[in-house]
């Protein structure tokens, strides 16, 4: 039989780069078949290819043996073709039955088909609520929306970018069985993925590219994490040197902090305390929307609905200061959404360096220093390794790790007193995290104080000096980083620590037993 998807010589040029450079590919039917490469090796571009978002310049599109011309993305599906895309097709306003209904009929009746997606979600295991607004929704939650509005479709072919990015380690086990099933079933899926272990555990095949070019093809269950970096970057993963030290004086407080849902689906934080060390990197693990948004628009100052001195920082009550005031005492903030939040496409880097910025060194008498704030961007584009053309580059053109690297960088240059940071290395390539987690380690080092969540946990426990587990919106007891493991956090995710609230216990166990 002639194979499901054949691209051959496909190539795609930008005015600043070469995306695709006579790219060959074949998966077949019933394949797992991986792509990997660095940020802005051309993968995502390539997927749109398939998928008619974009056009090649040149080369051809090959479906179950015949030469296709695929226009838009109702074309592929048309064809049976399924994406999930790492920056996610969403419209906060509308629910996420009006969401999906948008790719389907006029006249579909919206109540079957929030339906059909409760059982979907059921059958695989992701949680999605049908008559949700998607702005109310963490990234995690908008993560579950796009693959079961794929899986929807039933596609012959299914495109995943990046889609356990912010899923928790259950969840990512219960999609793998999924993709299993599908791919039994005789559909073939395209796997896009930075975590070398899930390539290697999952996939059949794997295309390597860097630059735009196919550098390979293996077998990555015959491959090590290392042999795959080498193919991917090139070179070594750098191995981080973590020095054991002693934190300094508690830079942040929170104090018995209470905060009442700001919509019906937000999640309300209870009681919630814990302290922050200079020079400490303090980590929050759970499941995406059990609070953390919330937590981090109260810390960041985007949400000040709470008492004055809940929030204390180097003795000072703070809890109603702006969120522009916390800057100017130190704060950085790198937001869990990079588009939109963490950066405007729209406005260039340099546009989008002043966000947090905004000092005497980039604006003086008013006046925005230009050449001070293009010389700073060059200089994170330098550092972090940002595949970008320059300063002027829009935002939304580069590559969603890129982009990630170049917000991490802004707000790691600043040399903040307290960084609140979230999801730090969410769909930025192996060598880049690494880069990432290096540059954190030595702002604590430097006596930065560091609140870290993550839905890795493996990142939580390489770099937090303590861990706290979030769950229901409450905070379990804290842990060092020498007590933690994997089993007693995986469990802490459902609220069953020791002394949490009985009603809170009992609903976790049923819910772990249904």
């Amino acid at each position: 039989m002639p194979p499901r998807l054949a691209l051959h010589q496909i190539s795609k040029s930008y005015p600043a780069v070469r995306a695709n450079d006579a790219v060959d590919l074949t998966v077949e039917a019933g394949e797992i078949h991986a792509v990997l490469g660095e940020n802005g090796a051309g993968k995502s571009t390539l997927m749109k290819i398939i998928y008619g978002v974009v056009r090649p310049d040149s080369g051809t599109v090959q479906w179950n043996g015949a030469d296709v011309h695929i226009a838009n993305p109702a074309a592929a599906r048309a064809l049976g073709l399924g994406m999930v895309f790492q920056h996610f097709s969403l419209f906060d306003t509308l629910t996420v039955v009006e969401n999906i209904a948008l790719g389907l009929s006029p006249d579909i009746d919206l109540q079957e088909l929030a339906g059909r997606i409760a059982d979907t979600a059921h059958q695989y295991g992701l949680d999605v609520e049908p008559h949700r607004h998607v702005h109310t929704l963490s990234v995690g939650e908008r993560q579950r929306v796009e693959i079961v509005r794929a899986l929807l479709g039933k596609p012959k072919l299914l495109i995943l970018d990046e889609p356990t990015s912010v899923l928790t380690p259950q969840a990512v086990q219960r999609l793998f069985q999924v993709l299993r099933q599908l791919a039994e079933e005789g559909c073939s899926i395209l796997y896009i993925s930075h975590k070398l272990d899930e390539i290697r555990s999952l996939c059949h095949r794997c295309t390597v590219m860097r630059a735009g070019r196919v550098t390979g093809i293996c077998d990555p269950r015959q491959e090590t994490d290392a042999s795959l970096s080498r193919m991917m970057i090139g070179a070594d993963l750098p191995v981080q040197q973590r020095q054991v030290r002693e934190a300094g004086p508690v830079l942040l407080q929170v104090r018995h902090l209470d905060l009442p849902q700001a919509h019906p689906f937000a999640t309300a934080l209870s009681q919630l305390s814990f302290d922050l060390h200079a020079g400490e990197i303090l980590g929050i693990a759970g499941v995406s929307g059990n609070g953390q948004q919330e937590l981090m628009g109260v810390l960041s100052g985007e949400d000040r609905r709470v008492a004055r001195d809940t929030i204390i920082l180097d003795g000072q009550p703070i809890g109603r200061q702006s969120s522009a005031w916390r800057r100017t005492q130190g704060l950085a903030f790198v937001p869990e959404e990079r588009l939109g939040r963490g950066a405007v496409p729209e406005l260039s880097l340099a546009r989008n360096l002043l966000l947090s910025h905004q000092g005497a060194d980039t604006i003086r008498h008013g006046w925005i220093r230009t050449g001070v704030v293009q010389r700073i961007t060059s200089e994170i584009i330098q550092r972090f390794h940002v595949k970008a053309s320059g300063p002027h580059a829009l935002a939304g053109s580069l590559s969603g790790g890129n982009l990630q690297k170049f917000i991490v960088g802004r707000e790691v240059v600043r040399q903040p007193r307290l960084l609140l940071i979230a999801q730090p290395t969410w769909g930025v390539d192996v060598g880049a995290a690494a880069q990432i987690h290096g540059e954190l380690l030595a702002l604590r080092d430097a006596g930065c104080a560091i609140l870290l969540i993550s839905e890795e946990l493996d990142e939580l426990l390489e770099l937090s000096d303590r861990l706290l587990v979030m769950s229901k919106g409450r905070l379990s007891p804290p842990v060092t980083r020498e007590q933690a493991n994997r089993e007693q956090i995986g469990q802490w995710m459902s609220g069953l620590w020791p002394g949490a609230d009985a009603d809170v216990v009992h609903s976790a166990q049923e819910s772990v037993h249904a």
